[in-house]
């Protein structure tokens, strides 16, 4: 399937001791440093979840979240562990339509949920880890205080928000322009007030005992049920916190300290697909974990191996598998504790079958989701016809408002409504961990980014804005509704090989991820690429479905491909009715990966992006 290349851009690292793998390299290097000292995968993971908070503040933050599949040797267990927070008791429809809005914004205080990201990593920690608090928050607590080196895309991310955070979000320019400047790439950048947070956490959970588990769980009471949960209720209520987001206008938010202290994390069974020898495990529809599943089902169907990896046939095939996939994930994905979601019947080979014969010779301009047990479907207004906004223009497939950074996947707009600044939605981290016990991790943390809400005085940090996922369409698998978890686009993946953990990946992408991720398992899976082989290879997703982020538009049969695919297979795209985007050579997508064959470790870094990177021996 397609011709492996010799050379890529790194080697794919090989051993038996241990191997992390992350978008950034003091991530991966605090992981490492956990495995060398004795710890597993799951302290390793924590270390480098910490570590990432800090040192990629635009992508995401301790007032994120983070769904975890992991494997637990010792048990012989396959879990995900749910960081994802869900919406506040006051967050229902009646207040949205109170404020004339008919889209949660995606940027200010209306559409923070719970913080999920640090409960969950407290409970990985406690539950699967070895480790001491103190072991795992060090590095953390170190790079904020003793500062880190700023990354370009910090720089720049912070720039094209400087002007809001001087005019309207003063608490974030305190923290992010320090001395009333932008900080320059490349200088050393800290954050006292998060740093002074995390060392609070870790005094008061010292104090509270002297035994670990209890330790952990102080540190979790500390966030959700002491000071910090109070400081960021204290700030909600005050008179500061009507702060300006991407409507134009500003909002008051809707978390309350009660919110905060009735959540947990919670440890679920993995949604699982068996291709190719391999059963892939995912998270359940609360994410859009399925649709990488649904994507397997379809694409089962075809002979990708014959169509070869990167020909113009198998990326067509693909990406019209993928509108299907996606269009079920708008019409039927949601939090499967307020609704009943068809998953059996989404993955099944009667279903799949159905839906294959749909794909055409041409691209389809039309978003189809099924019909599975006979249900029939409804899609949000956002998502009405083919799916873009009211007033988009789709002849012109950069017309709408919010275009996606080609380095990421997640949007990038620019919106008037606010004071002459640019609005700009995070992105994503990820990370994968294997050790010489056996066990596996692929954590993909988000949200809490520092561009789209303003620092929480106090705390160095911000919420996060993941609300902006839900519709507020009435009657949905996807509504709003207080307690419930929106409908994410965070996807880590692992699978197993005989029930033992054989690969773990993901990326950041937003909408994204789920077709970029595949991307990199058909490379590895069918073509036999090893797992650089499989990054490095050239890259596309479709942009056809409606957006995950506000302002919800869609990009019908547009099509982003890397330069790299050349200029016959583009052309022969354009052929089949694609509206095909060119990107920059090496710009798609930042998946990294680690696996476990025949008692060796491997693992492997994007270099898309240039901070993502591998370690391990």
């Amino acid at each position: 399937m397609g011709e492996i290349p010799e050379f890529t851009t790194r080697p794919e690292l090989a051993g038996t001791f241990g191997m992390v793998a992350s978008t950034h390299w003091l991530a991966s290097a605090a992981g490492m440093a956990v495995l060398e000292q004795g710890g597993n995968a799951f302290d390793a993971a924590v270390a480098a979840g910490l570590v990432l908070q800090v040192a990629e503040p635009h992508l995401n933050g301790p007032a994120g979240e983070v769904p975890i599949i992991a494997h637990h040797a010792g048990r012989e267990e396959t879990f995900v562990l749910c960081g994802q927070g869900t919406a506040p008791a006051a967050a229902t429809l009646e207040a949205f339509g109170d404020l004339g809005l008919d889209l949660v914004p995606g940027s200010g205080l209306l559409a923070a949920c719970v913080p999920g990201a640090f409960g969950a990593w407290m409970l990985l920690l406690r539950e699967y880890g070895t480790f001491r608090l103190r072991d795992v928050m060090d590095y953390a607590i170190g790079y904020a205080a003793g500062g880190y080196p700023m990354l370009p895309a910090i720089s720049s991310g912070i720039a094209s928000v400087a002007g809001l955070f001087r005019d309207h979000w003063p608490s974030s320019a305190e923290v992010y322009l320090p001395g009333g400047d932008v900080p320059a790439p490349g200088s050393l950048f800290a954050n006292p007030a998060l740093a002074a947070t995390y060392q609070r956490i870790l005094d008061e959970a010292e104090a509270a005992s002297g035994d670990r588990d209890e330790q952990i769980e102080a540190a979790r009471r500390a966030y959700y049920e002491g000071f910090v949960a109070e400081t960021i209720a204290a700030y909600l209520a005050s008179a500061e916190a009507e702060v300006m987001d991407v409507t134009g206008r500003p909002h008051r938010g809707l978390l309350s300290y009660a919110d905060m202290s009735a959540w947990r994390p919670s440890l679920e069974e993995p949604l699982t697909y068996d291709y190719q020898g391999l059963t892939v495990c995912k998270t359940g529809p609360w994410g859009q974990g399925p649709v990488f599943a649904q994507q397997l089902a379809l694409l089962d169907g075809f002979d990708l191996r014959a169509m070869g990896a990167g020909s113009a046939e198998f990326i067509h095939t693909v990406t019209e598998c993928a509108k299907l996939a996606f269009a079920d994930r708008e019409a039927w994905y949601g939090d499967p504790d307020f609704t009943d979601v068809p998953v059996k019947t989404l993955l099944s080979a009667d279903y799949a079958a159905a839906r294959r014969r749909l794909v055409a010779p041409e691209a389809s301009a039309e978003l189809r989701p099924g019909a599975p047990d006979g249900r029939t479907p409804r899609l949000p207004a956002y998502a009405a016809g083919t799916g873009p906004a009211a007033g988009a223009d789709v002849s012109d497939p950069m017309a709408p408002a919010a275009q996606l950074d080609p380095g990421t996947g997640e949007p990038t707009a620019r919106t008037s409504g606010i004071a002459g600044s640019s609005y700009r939605a995070g992105d994503t981290c990820h990370l994968d961990v294997a050790d010489r016990f056996g066990n596996m991790v692929s954590a993909t943390p988000s949200g809490g980014w520092l561009q789209s809400s303003p620092v929480i005085p106090g705390l160095g940090f911000c919420l996060g804005t993941r609300a902006q996922m839900f519709t507020l369409t009435p009657g949905l698998p996807a509504t709003l509704a207080p307690g419930k978890r929106p409908r994410t686009t965070l996807s880590p993946s692992l699978a197993l090989k005989d029930r033992e953990p054989y690969l773990a990946f993901g990326t950041p992408g937003g909408d994204q991820q789920d077709q970029w991720s595949l991307l990199f398992f058909l490379n590895h899976v069918l073509a036999g690429m090893n797992l650089q082989q499989a990054i490095d290879f050239p890259s596309f997703h479709s942009a056809h479905m409606p957006s995950s982020f506000y302002p919800r538009q869609a990009q019908p049969r547009v099509l982003d491909v890397e330069s790299r695919v050349g200029t016959a297979v583009i052309e022969d795209l354009q052929r089949r009715g694609h509206l095909v985007n060119v990107r920059p050579a090496w710009s798609l997508g930042r998946v990294s990966a680690v696996a476990r064959r025949n008692g060796i470790l491997y693992a492997a870094a994007n270099p898309r992006g240039m901070q993502g990177y591998a370690a391990g021996r």
